[in-house]
């Protein structure tokens, strides 16, 4: 289940960096988790720069990322540990003040997520001991 959204300004950072920060962010993620890589969903959503301000002033001036984090209600987590790793890759990633970074951790109920259409912990009851897709 885990979902990352990371809310940027469009044409402040290249394709690349997004590229890098799903990347780096998705891994950083399973890790904490301690869940399969396959399971992350993680994503950019870009902002453009007149429906941005940061305390009031236009996104052209300085790059704010926003992200959110969601995971399950009652999964262990290290919720101090993933936030300053999601900041730390964001700066190290998009050169950004690690000041204006924010970010939120959402814990969802599994009655309130499915997979494929099935509430998750019947969904996952049916994939114990199930191979983890793989992309081909």
């Amino acid at each position: 289940m885990p979902i990352l959204e990371v809310h940027l300004v469009e044409g402040m950072h290249t394709p690349a960096q997004h590229a890098e920060l799903l990347s780096a962010m998705s891994a950083r993620y399973a890790e904490v988790l301690e869940s399969p890589l396959d399971r992350v969903r993680a994503y950019v959503t870009l902002h453009r720069p007149e429906l941005w301000a940061t305390a009031g002033v236009s996104a052209s001036a300085r790059s704010a990322p926003y992200f959110t984090a969601m995971v399950l209600e009652g999964r262990p987590l290290e919720r101090r540990r993933l936030l300053g790793a999601f900041t730390d890759i964001i700066v190290d990633v998009l050169g950004v003040d690690r000041r204006l970074v924010h970010g939120r951790i959402i814990s969802v109920h599994p009655e309130d997520w499915a997979i494929g259409g099935v509430p998750v912990g019947i969904a996952r009851r049916g994939q114990l001991g199930a191979p983890t897709v793989t992309s081909s």
